[in-house]
């Protein structure tokens, strides 16, 4: 009886003692060489504008870093990192064709191009347009969708940009 009891207390002493813990966000910054990261603003150049679209974007892609890093966010230039960009594109297409021959479902696509600076080590610098798109029913007006697509949207892209430039993922 005495040694299940020793051998219980001893896993529990084991157990309670060692942790493992894996972080998900922020995955390779050197904290040690990098303290900040400026984000420019990403002016909408799409032949559709949504007069929002551009503030939306700029503003989190810097919450998604600041949430998610130990990095000063800035605004403009001056970071240990930069990155800049514009929307050149942000259209809509017809999807799924129905019986009646009209367009059951519309995709709306927004496209950005993003220009990524790392002043510690320019080998990390990169161009590159990122996409993301959302599908919904054309019997809906844009107009009452747009909002949460457009949430949706720049999720997906600023995740993509995040994992590209501080997770390298």
């Amino acid at each position: 009886m005495k040694k299940k009891y020793s051998f219980i207390l001893l896993l529990v002493l084991v157990l309670t003692s060692c942790s493992i813990s894996y972080k998900f966000t922020g995955g390779s910054v050197d904290y040690a060489v990098y303290k900040s990261i400026s984000v420019g603003d990403f002016p909408n150049n799409a032949e559709l504008v949504n007069p929002l679209l551009s503030s939306v974007f700029s503003e989190t892609l810097k919450d998604k870093y600041t949430r998610q890093t130990r990095l000063e966010v800035r605004s403009g230039n001056g970071g240990d990192m930069h990155i800049e960009g514009e929307i050149v594109g942000y259209y809509l297409n017809s999807m799924a064709i129905s019986a009646d021959s009209y367009a059951s479902e519309t995709k709306l696509t927004m496209t950005v191009n993003v220009r990524f600076s790392d002043y510690k080590n320019p080998d990390n610098d990169f161009e590159k347009k990122y996409t993301a798109y959302q599908v919904f029913d054309s019997s809906q007006m844009l107009t009452d969708v747009e909002a949460q697509l457009v949430d949706e949207m720049v999720k997906e892209i600023t995740d993509k940009i995040f994992n590209e430039t501080v997770a390298k993922w």
